[in-house]
């Protein structure tokens, strides 16, 4: 699980977790284990996660079994109901992730069919990986990946078919069993209000 802001740069990192378990197992088991470093969102602001997460304080969620991703917009007829514009916002936002994720593995490709290294220095090679993508986003302003995402801010970089048989399905495609919190749910009624009425 990872946390990055909008400039594509890492924030936050837990690694380790199995690759089954699922999105809301694995941020409260971030959120335990490093009790003391773990970044909480400020009073008043929130991370944007995807349906695998519960829209709870703190984390917005998108709504389920609406239109999401934005290829799905781009291909289709444009959003209609107040909910879909939401979505359609939220996704177009939190699409940052999926380019942040996409270019880190393009540039280091070592993570799509990772050799069989023991478990401990297979987090090293992700958290080492992790770091030069932030320094190289941070210092080289010329770099060809970020280039292009600053270009088109629809791109998200995509894996070469010869990897796709190695990469897991999506996850955080399943929507989490875990409740929302009413506030949440309260604040994100109002987004969509607001959304529909500029839109």
């Amino acid at each position: 699980m990872a946390v990055c802001d909008f400039d594509m740069h890492f924030t936050y990192a837990s690694i380790g977790q199995p690759g089954s378990m699922h999105d809301t197992s694995v941020v409260f088991h971030a959120i335990e284990n490093d009790k003391a470093t773990f970044p909480h969102p400020p009073k008043g602001k929130y991370y944007l996660v995807d349906a695998g997460y519960p829209n709870r304080d703190g984390y917005l969620a998108p709504y389920k079994g609406e239109r999401y991703h934005v290829p799905d917009f781009q291909r289709g007829a444009p959003p209609t109901t107040p909910v879909e514009k939401f979505d359609r916002v939220h996704s177009s936002k939190r699409n940052t992730i999926e380019r942040t994720f996409g270019v880190w593995k393009m540039k280091w490709q070592i993570l799509l069919k990772m050799p069989n290294y023991s478990i401990s220095t297979q987090k090293m090679i992700i958290a080492a990986t992790m770091t030069l993508h932030n320094y190289v986003r941070l210092h080289d302003k010329e770099d060809l990946h970020f280039l292009r995402c600053e270009r088109d801010p629809d791109y998200v970089p995509t894996i070469p078919e010869r990897y796709k048989y190695v990469i897991p399905p999506n996850a955080s495609d399943v929507s989490t069993p875990a409740e929302s919190g009413p506030n949440m749910d309260l604040f994100r009624h109002e987004l969509v209000t607001a959304i529909a009425l500029s839109w």
